[in-house]
């Protein structure tokens, strides 16, 4: 007899996310699906670490859904800017910007560094699995890439601050890179593979 598949609810509406994470976790008996696109499911990120706020999406939606949820707070770490711009990385140029202002504005405040050296910079990606709105204890898996910002953008695949990512490794940014060559090194993709060995663990329990 076939086991039915435990519904699982991402606390977020992004078809991209959705898709890149039931690929992670096809091998799992989940089937994940987004949350509602109802602007009760919205929230307040009020979080001053990534973890935080994925946790008060992940509560948030399975309150909401009555559903075990995975959620994900991701962004930008640079080391010369103390850190910023964090857990602001997607609005850093403020209310309404878009990717071009944030890239703009992180290359004008990166202007008086010319070493990559001292340009280097962190995507992190914090996947958070919580059983129910009251989990005291979430499965929290963390991703990180480590790379720096170019001078000037290069690539056209990717989004955000891809073009300016920089990877040692492979001498290219992300936005040059193809699908595989980012799976294989990203933060996400990371963070994934650490959510599907913790899930896979908590199934054998």
């Amino acid at each position: 007899m076939t086991q039915n598949k435990q519904q699982l609810i991402l606390a977020s509406g992004n078809k991209g996310k959705l898709i890149e994470l039931q690929s992670a976790l096809a091998s799992l008996n989940i089937d994940l699906i987004p949350q509602p696109e109802t602007a009760e499911y919205e929230v307040e990120e009020t979080g001053t670490t990534f973890v935080e706020n994925a946790i008060i999406k992940a509560r948030h939606a399975s309150f909401l859904s009555g559903l075990p949820c995975i959620a994900d707070d991701s962004g930008l770490v640079v080391n010369a800017l103390s850190g910023e711009p964090g857990v602001k990385t997607a609005r850093y140029a403020g209310a309404g910007c878009d990717s071009q202002d944030n890239m703009d504005l992180i290359l004008s405040n990166l202007s008086d560094y010319s070493d990559l050296e001292q340009r280097r910079a962190t995507f992190v990606c914090v996947l958070v699995y919580m059983r129910s709105t009251g989990d005291p204890l979430p499965i929290i898996a963390v991703g990180e890439w480590h790379g720096a910002f170019a001078k000037k953008r290069s690539g056209i695949d990717g989004f955000g601050y891809d073009p300016l990512f920089w990877d040692f490794a492979s001498q290219m940014t992300a936005a040059q890179m193809t699908k595989q060559q980012k799976a294989s090194r990203s933060h996400r993709a990371q963070a994934c593979q650490l959510l599907k060995k913790q899930l896979k663990n908590l199934c054998h329990n």
